[in-house]
């Protein structure tokens, strides 16, 4: 997904890009560790993505542009 600021949350990310449906799913996702940023696993719903990102969830590979 391309994004057109500096850089984007993890959980507005997986929202954009329809990884999830909602907000609160992509909390209770990432809370549960079912996320990865750069091949490591990611707790924080806040972190910064910035282009040239990484990201996992269920077996999918979503990249930041």
């Amino acid at each position: 997904m391309k994004i057109d600021t500096e850089y984007i949350k993890l959980d507005s990310f997986l929202k954009a890009v329809a990884a999830v449906g909602s907000g609160g799913e992509a909390k209770i996702r990432i809370v549960d560790g079912e996320v990865r940023v750069n091949g490591e696993r990611e707790l924080r719903r806040g972190r910064k993505l910035r282009p040239g990102d990484r990201v996992e969830l269920a077996d999918r590979i979503y990249e930041v542009e």
